[in-house]
């Protein structure tokens, strides 16, 4: 059986660890991609992460390349191209230049991997695979945005932390605009079963979610020269992993939502059944009012960011 053809476009920190993530994960052939501006940096990435193989085990091959004609029909592709965060820097504040970027690569993407899936990274993230999915003329189920996955991650990691429990344990839902607008689900949170209400009071729940929101701003403040790249590319791999192993997981990806949720035609963080090619099925939950309230005002951050994309063209 042929192994899946991974393409990840963007060597930085986040592409690369997702190349790590994936290899080691034994979920394809990698091919590592980077502007022709970067020369051999793709290349020797990818020869040091093979070179890893015979230590840890796996038998990916990792490729690096400036072409898209060696990604040709990918079976994924993950965009992480345009430049990082800074301090003090907001996600918004990137979106002339991500913009641009993401653009070029969805006209390179269609006409080498029609029929990929595509899990865009770039920031601002919403804005960005709306982009991608304009550009490309791609079917929506095959084109999302990944968030959810980090976000809930970060406030599984919180909850866990505070009741010194493991985070397998933990189960959680975010949903909305991937960023500061992003609105956690107490109402769909447990861990081991019990409803995270019973485990929390209120004051410290706010306080995780709150903390969950601002988790990426609060690893650009320590960093103080980057953006977070370990989580954000493991995110990324279990979302690779989900759709060449149609395993068909439940989870939080910003989808194209028409009707759904009664978005009207936007890229939103929702629950999706997540699997062979793309997007299965978007789960629509009823939601309370505080959750509606609160998704009502994360969507409409998203409907602006787009709008500001649209005067700039």
């Amino acid at each position: 059986m042929a192994r899946a053809k991974i393409t990840i476009v963007g060597a930085g920190n986040v592409g690369a660890t997702c190349a790590h993530w994936c290899a080691s994960m034994e979920l394809g052939d990698i091919i590592l991609l980077d502007i022709p501006a970067l020369e051999d940096v793709p290349k020797g990435k990818a020869l040091d992460l093979m070179q890893s193989s015979p230590i840890m085990g796996f038998d990916a091959k990792i490729t690096g390349t400036n072409d898209y004609a060696d990604t040709v029909n990918s079976d994924v592709v993950v965009v992480t191209a345009g430049i990082a965060r800074k301090p003090g820097m907001s996600r918004d504040d990137l979106l002339a230049t991500n913009t641009k970027i993401v653009s070029n690569v969805a006209e390179h993407v269609k006409a080498t991997s029609p029929n990929a899936v595509v899990i865009v990274v770039s920031n601002p993230l919403d804005a960005m695979v709306q982009q991608f999915k304009k550009v490309s003329g791609m079917p929506a189920k095959q084109v999302i945005g990944q968030a959810g996955v980090l976000d809930t991650a970060r406030y599984r990691t919180f909850i866990a932390m505070e009741l010194g429990c493991s985070v397998e344990d933990v189960s959680a839902l975010l949903m909305g605009g991937h960023g500061d607008t992003m609105v956690p689900m107490p109402s769909c949170t447990s861990v081991g079963g019990v409803p995270i209400r019973r485990l929390l009071d209120e004051k410290r729940l706010n306080e995780i979610v709150d903390r969950a929101r601002k988790g990426g701003a609060e690893i650009v403040s320590l960093l103080k020269t980057g953006s977070a790249y370990y989580a954000p590319a493991a995110a990324t791999a279990q979302m690779v992993e989900a759709v060449v192993k149609d395993k068909r997981r439940l989870i939080p990806c910003a989808a194209y939502c028409d009707k759904e949720y009664g978005v009207g035609g936007y890229y939103v963080g929702v629950p999706v059944i997540l699997g062979a090619g793309g997007v299965q099925k978007i789960v629509e939950l009823k939601l309370e009012p505080e959750e509606q309230t609160a998704f009502n005002h994360s969507v409409q951050a998203v409907k602006d960011l787009i709008a500001a994309i649209e005067k700039l063209a």
